[in-house]
Parts: C-alpha cells; sequence; structure tokens
C-alpha cells in the first residue's frame, strides 16, 4: 500500500482544459476555439495552440465578453468542481470594471391604463425612440 493520493495534482495541464476547469467557459470545446484561435497569452507569449500548457505561477491574458482578463494561475485541478473550488485556481489581476450605465426607462403609474397621445409622445421623446414604422 502506497500512501500518495489518489489523485495527485498535475504539474503542468492544457490550457483549454485549465480555463474549463476555473468554469471560465461553460465547455471545453468553447475554451479550445478561443486558445486554437489565438486568443489566449501564457506570460505575454501569445499560444495558438489549445494544447499549450499552463502551470502554477503561470499569467494567462484573453478576452473574455467585452473585457481582457489577466489571471494568475495558483493551483491546477483533476476535475471540473464547484465555484468555489474553481475561484481557488486563480488570482484575478485585472483592474475593477467600470460598471455599466443603467438604461432610462419610460414609466408611468401602474394601472392608469393605455397611455394617451400626448403620453405616448414624451415616452418617445424620453426614450428616444419613434414608433413609427
Amino acid at each position: 500500500m502506497s500512501s500518495a493520493p489518489k489523485n495527485p495534482l498535475p504539474q503542468s495541464m492544457r490550457v483549454d482544459k485549465w480555463l474549463w476547469h476555473a468554469r471560465f467557459f461553460k465547455t471545453r470545446t468553447l475554451a479550445t476555439k478561443l486558445a486554437a484561435a489565438g486568443n489566449v497569452r501564457v506570460n505575454g507569449v501569445k499560444q495558438t495552440r489549445a494544447s499549450a500548457n499552463v502551470k502554477a505561477g503561470d499569467v494567462l491574458t484573453f478576452p473574455l465578453n467585452k473585457y481582457v482578463r489577466l489571471i494568475e494561475v495558483v493551483s491546477l485541478s483533476v476535475r471540473r468542481g464547484p465555484a468555489v473550488e474553481a475561484q481557488a485556481l486563480y488570482l484575478d489581476r485585472d483592474p475593477p470594471q467600470p460598471k455599466p450605465k443603467e438604461e432610462k426607462v419610460a414609466s408611468r403609474e401602474h394601472g392608469t391604463g393605455r397611455p394617451t397621445k400626448k403620453q405616448r409622445r414624451e415616452q418617445a421623446a424620453f426614450t428616444g425612440r419613434s414608433d413609427i414604422g
């Protein structure tokens, strides 16, 4: 009987697999497509292969939604676990993202019925939209 753990942590891991384990992408296929398109940088070096290896201490830069993410790999994992486990795999080096502006919403009192023509014009002017067309 050996005293080694059943699932020892790997020393390196494919970048697409790590991004999926860290829950940046819902599927591994999405992570693979991003990495294969050359949109991932490992320690500032552009990677064009999804099979590029990452290890603890590496810094990843990749686009996600509207922002460019800057992530430091803290550890690797053997499975895609829950969100709490995934958050322990990295440090977020991003500057704080600006909060999106809330859109103005034209509103009226609940139950006042259908707006009059004057109220519709005021709402169209307020939202910058016209009801024509």
